[in-house]
């Protein structure tokens, strides 16, 4: 009797492939029978939005264009495309600190756009190279843990963008009412939008306040990133394949609280498959900040992936200088001692410029 059972076991552990088989087939069959046959996928919708990504970059993409009169008027050679009709408010131009920024309002959106002119230095190289021995260096106001980057935090709190940009922010809301807010910049311009959102959320109390940013480095700490994600909850920090820009200042894992640490959420742009069959992927990473199967998973090597993001150019048209091209008869424009410039569709109510002298009426070129 026990040889019996013995023999039946064996020979149903011999079949089991063939039974095994026939049960899936039948359970396929009854599940797919009148319905077709889906694979599930997890549904991140409420995170992430490729349209408005693509949106959105080209914002970022067009704040590095130099001819002011033309970005302010919307005529530039990237005002075009999925940003037509996109209504400038300000335009401010930091030329001492080089720095370029925007507010506007995009209709198609129902939104209020703000966007941070990137990295403009002689040598993109050297801008990179300073960040690899970059420490943290500035208490975060009011978060005895949190420490930031003190470059990225000045440049946006301590210069005429800020000023600028809140004043604009707040005479649109007037006008357009409790629309959203959305944020953007590549590289720096990524950090100090950051920052932006951050201010604009915590000391102005605005409410709907969305971030997205391309190729953007890490600007705190692990303390700064918790704190920053507690406010400003609807964040993206897109990259691109090998950019070596979200690789800077470096992460140590073995120091989690005393190094830089990225806030989430990273979408990680990259190709995948091989030979013929490469696609693109948008890897939605976890919500660490520093998914280490998302952009940490490769080295940070490539210039040349820092400055295109969808097929966009996140560049100025040159690196030579912060120059500027600007014709003073378009629009009502301040200028201050330091030469700073803010285009207004609204001059006489701009607060950004005080003591601001308004030039005189013609062609300039900075």
């Amino acid at each position: 009797m026990q040889r019996a059972a013995i023999s039946i076991s064996l020979r149903k552990g011999m079949d089991r492939p063939r039974w095994l088989g026939m049960l899936i087939l039948i359970c396929l069959l009854s599940v797919g029978q009148g319905r077709e046959l889906r694979i599930i996928e997890k549904d991140y919708s409420h995170l992430y939005n490729h349209t408005l990504a693509m949106i959105l970059v080209e914002y970022a993409s067009a704040v590095y264009m130099s001819d002011l009169t033309a970005l302010f008027t919307w005529t530039c050679s990237r005002c075009t495309d999925l940003t037509k009709g996109f209504e400038m408010i300000e335009l401010i131009v930091d030329v001492k600190n080089c720095l370029q920024a925007y507010v506007g309002v995009a209709h198609d959106l129902n939104a209020i756009v703000i966007a941070f002119r990137g990295t403009q230095e002689n040598s993109i190289r050297n801008w990179i190279q300073d960040l690899f021995w970059k420490q943290l260096d500035l208490n975060y106001p009011d978060m005895p843990d949190a420490m930031v980057h003190h470059g990225f935090y000045s440049s946006y709190h301590n210069t005429t963008l800020r000023p600028g940009i809140t004043s604009a922010v707040l005479e649109a809301r007037e006008l357009y009412a409790d629309i959203p807010i959305m944020v953007t910049g590549h590289s720096m311009g990524g950090a100090m939008a950051s920052f932006c959102a951050l201010d604009l959320t915590v000391n102005y109390g605005l409410h709907h306040v969305q971030l997205m940013t391309f190729g953007q480095p890490r600007i705190g700490n692990a303390a700064f990133a918790s704190y920053f994600h507690k406010h400003v909850p609807h964040a993206i920090r897109v990259t691109n394949e090998h950019d070596m820009v979200p690789h800077l200042p470096p992460y140590y894992s073995y120091f989690p609280q005393k190094t830089y640490h990225h806030f989430p959420r990273e979408v990680w742009v990259h190709n995948a498959g091989l030979d013929s069959l490469v696609y693109v992927v948008e890897q939605i990473c976890d919500s660490s900040g520093e998914d280490p199967s998302c952009s940490r998973s490769v080295r940070g090597n490539s210039i040349s992936d820092h400055l295109e993001y969808f097929g966009v150019s996140m560049e100025a048209e040159t690196w030579g200088s912060c120059g500027i091209v600007f014709y003073g008869n378009v629009a009502e424009y301040q200028v201050d001692i330091a030469g700073n410039i803010v285009l207004s569709k609204w001059p006489s109510a701009s607060s950004v410029l005080p003591q601001g002298e308004e030039e005189n009426r013609g062609s300039s070129s900075m």
